[in-house]
C-alpha cells in the first residue's frame, strides 16, 4: 500500500509540473504571438486572441488601452512604406498559479525597411495573463524601453 501511495503521489506530481509547463509555454507563445499578429502587421481583428476586454499596456509611463491601441494599428496600417518587424524574446520567468500567470522577459525588436535594417530596439518587460474559455488572454503588459547595446 505505501508504494501505491509513493507512486500515486509521484504520478500526479510529475503530471502538475507536466501542465504547468504546458501553461507557461502556451503565455509564451502567447506573447510571441501578440506581437508577431498586432505589432508586426497591425492585425487589429485578431485583438481578441491575445488581449482580455480590459486590457491595459504600461508603455513608457502611458497606459493605453484597447482603443487606444486600435487607434495606433489602423493608423499603422495606413502608411505606404510600412517597416517590418521581427520579434525575438529571452523569457527570463514564467510562473503560474491556477487560472493566472505572469512573465518577465527581454523584448528585442529589429525594424527593416526595403532589407535594410533601420534600428533594433529593446524592452524590458512583464505581463500577466488569465485562462478563459479560449485560452490564455493577457490582461496586462509593461514596458520599459532599454538602451540598445
Amino acid at each position: 500500500m505505501k508504494k501505491y501511495l509513493i507512486f500515486l503521489f509521484f504520478s500526479v506530481s510529475v503530471f502538475a509540473q507536466a501542465q504547468q509547463t504546458a501553461d507557461e509555454k502556451e503565455i509564451q507563445q502567447l506573447i510571441q504571438g501578440s506581437f508577431d499578429t498586432l505589432f508586426s502587421t497591425f492585425d487589429s481583428d485578431q485583438m481578441s486572441k491575445f488581449y482580455t476586454a480590459d486590457f491595459i499596456l504600461l508603455e513608457d509611463g502611458e497606459v493605453w488601452d484597447n482603443q487606444i491601441l486600435l487607434d495606433y494599428f489602423t493608423e499603422a496600417k495606413q502608411n505606404p512604406n510600412p517597416a517590418t518587424r521581427v520579434n525575438r524574446f529571452e523569457f527570463i520567468k514564467t510562473t503560474v498559479s491556477g487560472d493566472r500567470g505572469w512573465v518577465a522577459y527581454h523584448n528585442f525588436a529589429t525594424i527593416s525597411r526595403d532589407g535594410e535594417v533601420i534600428r533594433e530596439v529593446r524592452w524590458l518587460e512583464s505581463a500577466t495573463a488569465v485562462k478563459t474559455d479560449a485560452g490564455w488572454r493577457l490582461d496586462m503588459l509593461h514596458s520599459t524601453r532599454q538602451e540598445s547595446k
